[in-house]
């Protein structure tokens, strides 16, 4: 029988469980203590450091995201600038008016659909009362699901109008 060394039979257990092995240099660890969601070897003086025991622990940095440069007064509110690349193919202004003028038009055929779609929804629902249907005058949780139905699709459809307006305000008058 082949005898196979523990902590490499572990490790592979580690690994078909998902986890990840990191193997820690023996003798080089020194105690370890959490300190909220930090772990380090030392507290200087916190309150909130609990020892970790059982294990050691290894630590991988990762890369962290550069801060963005903070301007003077009112920094954080200012809108990002967005610039295209220098390779970007550029765009005849009279070839965007076009494009704009047909996302425009699509936009407001967009917004006549639904606002029709709002008023049949609105018509269907009649003020929280609906005509009863099918099997709804036997059922009345069937007609009472169906009106909640109603009511969320209007909310839904009113939400669409509103973002496509805003959309088209984004092409101006």
């Amino acid at each position: 029988m082949k005898r196979t060394p523990l902590v490499s039979t572990l490790a592979c257990l580690a690994v078909l469980a998902g986890a990840v092995v990191v193997p820690a240099p023996a003798g080089a660890q020194s105690r370890i203590y959490r300190c909220g969601n930090e772990y380090t070897n030392q507290i200087k003086g916190r309150s909130d450091c609990k020892l970790v025991e059982g294990g050691n622990v290894t630590v991988v940095r990762g890369t962290s995201p550069t801060p963005a440069p903070a301007s003077g007064a009112g920094a954080g509110t200012a809108k990002p600038v967005v610039t295209a690349p220098a390779s970007a193919p550029r765009v005849d202004p009279a070839e965007q008016r076009a494009r704009d003028a047909d996302a425009k038009a699509i936009l407001e055929q967009e917004l006549r659909r639904a606002q029709a779609r709002q008023a049949d929804l609105a018509k269907e629902y009649n003020n929280g009362e609906p005509d009863k249907i099918g099997g709804e005058a036997r059922n009345y949780q069937k007609y009472l699901d169906r009106v909640a139905e109603l009511k969320a699709s209007i909310a839904r459809n009113q939400a669409d109008i509103e973002g496509i307006q805003r959309e088209l305000k984004r092409y101006g008058p």
